[in-house]
């Protein structure tokens, strides 16, 4: 009899590996696992050869960087994506494309199962269910954690019983990561007031005290150079990482609000994404008018909830891109950077459709504003202000004076 499929996203982790052997055993289905590379840095074969190991019928590798940094991190940088104004979304966004491949194989394959290694405390199950139903509304979903309410005990008890070859060695911490950063959490780190130690970081360097520049430039809203080298999006996000990591930048230590609710202790490592999204802002402010930049920043804080909140698919989400695209169109310049000990400054930019103009601005001499057309523009602005502050006056006076009486 022939087993029914099902399509595992498969990190090569121990909630997904242990996941094949509950599909196996607990479903009966053939198990074919996928592994989406996002920039991860991880042993590909070796993850191929564990699953096989474990008894997948099938692996697919994909290798997804390109279409990751051009349709979702591209995406970002021009929103500015930052949720709660810190988290620069590196697995929010990572996400709904590893799900969106999931899919793909399972068309392929005519799978009617697809199955991923989210816990039901997390975020991810959101982004995976929600992605995965948009896609293709018929398949069923299995998350072995979620369901059955496993405990990481529960899993390496189990992995030992069924000789699942992982390292059931307890790591100190959890952590995700992909070419947009990392994130680190678990073990101490769950309590609040501990300091991460120096040792859960791979790009950050803390020794060193020396001060470091960097230019940015961008065109329509994306970054083509870094100090004056053009480089495609994923060596430019990659040489900025090292670079801006070794001068200390990029730490993101924050009590983040979850999806479903719980306050969360999150730790991130993201130095490209802090020195982009902050040299892009600040050009935006530069070229933009204050009308725009303040409807922009709305639409820039519920693209990065949307976002994190696993609503990729909606098609709000697709409207804000629409206005958030027509926006860069003179998102085009350079800002320089100033780093040392953790902290990044800019400290120059320039654009051909800057906004600023120095003719306007100066106090010399040379200036061309006429400073008399203030006194009107004050009345006018503070017009009603002022009126409704007489009123209230007027109104108090006569109340007083009815208490007098």
């Amino acid at each position: 009899m022939v087993k029914e499929k099902c399509i595992l996203a498969y990190s090569g982790g121990l909630d997904t590996s242990v996941c094949i052997k509950y599909l196996q055993l607990l479903h009966n289905l053939d198990v074919i696992t996928v592994t989406v590379d996002c920039g991860q840095n991880d042993d590909f074969k070796e993850i191929e050869n564990r699953s096989k190991e474990i008894g997948a019928v099938q692996h697919y590798y994909v290798d997804a960087k390109e279409e990751f940094v051009n349709e979702y991190i591209s995406h970002s940088i021009k929103a500015n994506g930052l949720y709660e104004n810190q988290y620069p979304l590196g697995t929010a966004l990572a996400r709904p494309l590893i799900a969106k491949k999931v899919v793909e194989i399972s068309n392929k394959e005519n799978a009617k199962t697809i199955a991923h290694g989210s816990t039901g405390k997390g975020n991810d199950q959101v982004r995976f269910d929600i992605t995965i139903k948009s896609l293709n509304p018929n398949l069923r979903i299995i998350a072995p954690i979620r369901d059955m309410n496993l405990t990481r005990d529960i899993e390496i008890q189990f992995a030992k019983e069924h000789n699942i070859p992982i390292s059931t060695e307890v790591k100190s911490y959890s952590i995700d990561m992909n070419i947009w950063g990392r994130s680190i959490e678990g073990g101490d780190l769950e309590n609040p007031f501990v300091e991460p130690p120096e040792s859960c970081f791979k790009f950050i360097k803390f020794k060193n005290s020396d001060v470091g520049y960097m230019e940015i430039e961008y065109e329509k809203g994306l970054p083509i150079t870094a100090d004056g080298k053009r480089m495609n999006l994923i060596d430019l996000i990659n040489y900025i990482n090292f670079k801006a990591g070794s001068y200390g930048v990029g730490i993101v230590d924050h009590i983040e609000d979850r999806i479903i609710g719980i306050k969360s202790r999150e730790v991130y490592e993201c130095p490209a994404a802090i020195v982009l999204i902050q040299a892009h802002q600040d050009l935006e402010k530069m070229v933009l008018t204050s009308h725009e930049l303040r409807f922009k920043h709305i639409v820039d804080q519920q693209w990065s909830w949307m976002t994190y909140s696993g609503l990729w698919q909606d098609p709000l989400l697709n409207d804000l891109d629409k206005f958030i695209d027509a926006t860069q169109n003179r998102v085009t310049g350079k800002v320089k950077m100033r780093m040392q000990n953790g902290s990044i400054r800019i400290v120059g930019r320039e654009s051909k459709f800057s906004l600023y103009k120095n003719d306007l601005a100066t106090y010399s001499s040379d200036s061309i504003f006429d400073q008399q057309l203030g006194k009107g523009f004050v009345e006018l602005w503070g017009l009603q202000s002022i009126t409704a502050n007489s009123i209230a006056i007027n109104l108090n006076k006569k109340e007083n004076k009815g208490d007098e009486q």
